[in-house]
């Protein structure tokens, strides 16, 4: 019998490597536990147990979103098939041969994850990045029929209410080039208004759905927290994250929220609710309906845009609401309840801790990329992500994040206050944005004016992504040849009463 050979072992690395004494000594002090080496070597001892469950970790498989549909990886768009930079990649992927989306085209914003096609988030510290997945949303667009042309341009990490920070440089103003389109979806409102595409995906943390399609003049929901899943997109802050339609006219957002919608089960922020059949209830009317215009929504508006949101009452009266003034006084406190999440949450969340604490799927090679590139070219991320870190730094070392805590105990009073409110009426109003299109800055403006022009027009959008509470942007008429929008909201998961007063709206407009 022939003598049995011992093969050797081959070498692997651990999954984890466990520290050093120096290390721990290193970390010790700088904790204050100032720990000896004898007590340090009983911690490491112990720690090889942990090694090993990590070890156990690393061997597992874990779920990803899926891939459903074959595509082509698409190619960087051409200065003619790109009149307003609004396109950041163009592509051609077809999903099923029938669905409710079946003829429609479809841009989506390039923070959303779509398999095999590169991603930039409009930032230099995306360059690179293929995501191996795609976004729920980007499946759900596909299996109901739609054909996705291309990603959208966003601006730099999704941080700024204008349209001039993306590495791709400006996305214009398809009703004066001279003008922002509006952001961070910046691309996707200007692709829609331009006639481009026929239907696009935003993100909206602080209005970044309504104020791109308030500025272009074309219907943006955001939707209720929780409502369309936010997997395999990128997350700025996931207590405002929200996924909405963006589209020209009201039942083409209907009909792509109503594909959109629903638990997906890898996103922790949502409830299992019942997706209606938007696209059938919103022809209803709003006669009965009682409409209240909240004022401290009009005090912040330039003088223009609030005539011109005004006039909207008359419209919902000949549809047979009745529309009423109303004071929310909490109002005026919004951007300030909704300053610290968007601020240090996405200082904390996106800068130091990449997403933890926050069930569901966790897009790694996403949060690797960016923790990769951002900690080596800090250089590279805008001056108002550069604002972010800064500030939320500062907090953190002085004041110990305290901040974040009591503006989230706020909003449970803010959000109070606005449900209140609807509890009288059926929806609230006011206009999405104070001011219309601004101009673009000029290329010699200083990091203060451009810090100014990049989130001055959030007062009424950004504290309902604190609150969750569905809203929509609608074209409410024009000053000087440039749009103004009213924004309608409504209670939580009630977005079918805010489709239908959009739709009355927008059908007594047209007359």
């Amino acid at each position: 019998m022939a003598e049995e050979q011992n093969t050797p072992a081959l070498y692997t690395s651990p999954a984890v490597h466990l520290p050093t004494t120096q290390h721990l000594r290193e970390i010790s002090a700088d904790l204050g536990f100032n720990l000896t080496d004898d007590q340090l070597e009983q911690h490491k001892e112990y720690m090889k147990g942990v090694q090993g469950a990590y070890q156990m970790l690393e061997e597992l498989v874990e779920p990803t979103l899926e891939v459903k549909f074959p595509r082509t990886p698409g190619h960087n768009p051409r200065p003619d098939e790109n009149p307003f930079n609004a396109w950041a990649w163009c592509t051609d992927i077809k999903g099923s041969e029938d669905g409710k989306l079946k003829g429609k085209t479809i841009a989506i914003k390039d923070h959303i994850a779509v398999a095999g096609v590169p991603m930039t988030n409009g930032s230099k510290t995306f360059e690179g990045y293929v995501p191996e997945f795609d976004a729920t949303v980007v499946t759900r667009v596909l299996e109901a029929g739609g054909r996705i042309l291309g990603k959208a341009v966003c601006e730099d990490v999704c941080y700024s209410g204008n349209s001039f920070t993306s590495i791709s440089g400006p996305v214009t103003n398809p009703v004066d080039s001279t003008r922002a389109s509006g952001g961070s979806s910046s691309g996707s409102a200007a692709l829609v208004a331009g006639g481009i595409v026929d239907l696009a995906l935003g993100g909206d943390q602080g209005g970044s759905v309504r104020i791109p399609t308030s500025f272009c003049g074309v219907v943006g929901h955001k939707p209720t927290f929780g409502l369309v899943p936010c997997s395999g997109s990128f997350s700025l802050e996931t207590t405002v994250d929200h996924i909405g339609p963006i589209a020209k006219t009201v039942d083409d957002c209907a009909l792509l929220l109503e594909v959109i919608a629903g638990y997906d089960g890898f996103d922790a922020r949502q409830r299992k609710v019942d997706v209606p059949n938007y696209t059938k209830l919103i022809d209803g009317g709003v006669k009965g309906m009682k409409i209240g215009f909240v004022e401290e929504g009009f005090a912040i508006c330039e003088s223009d845009v609030v005539k011109v949101v005004k006039a909207t009452a008359g419209a919902w009266k000949k549809a047979g609401a009745t529309v009423e003034d109303t004071s929310i006084p909490m109002h005026k406190y919004g951007v300030a309840i909704w300053t610290p999440p968007i601020i240090e949450g996405t200082y904390l969340q996106g800068f130091v801790g990449a997403n933890i604490g926050n069930k569901g799927f966790y897009p790694n090679s996403m949060l690797e990329h960016f923790k990769k590139h951002v900690k080596a070219r800090p250089y590279d991320l805008p001056p108002t992500y550069q604002n972010v870190c800064l500030w939320g730094e500062h907090l953190k070392r002085n004041y110990q994040s305290k901040h974040y805590g009591k503006a989230q105990n706020l909003n449970i009073a803010l959000t109070a206050a606005y449900d209140k409110a609807l509890e009288t009426y059926d929806v609230i109003v006011m206009p999405t944005l104070p001011c219309k299109a601004p101009k673009l800055p000029s290329a010699d403006a200083s990091i203060t004016e451009l810090l100014g022009e990049a989130l001055r027009m959030v007062g009424n959008t950004g504290p309902f992504d604190a609150t969750g509470h569905p809203a929509l942007n609608i074209n409410a008429g024009f000053s000087d040849g440039l749009p103004i929008g009213v924004m309608i909201i409504g209670r939580h998961y009630d977005d079918v009463t805010v489709l239908k007063c959009a739709k009355a709206l927008e059908n007594k407009l047209a007359i």
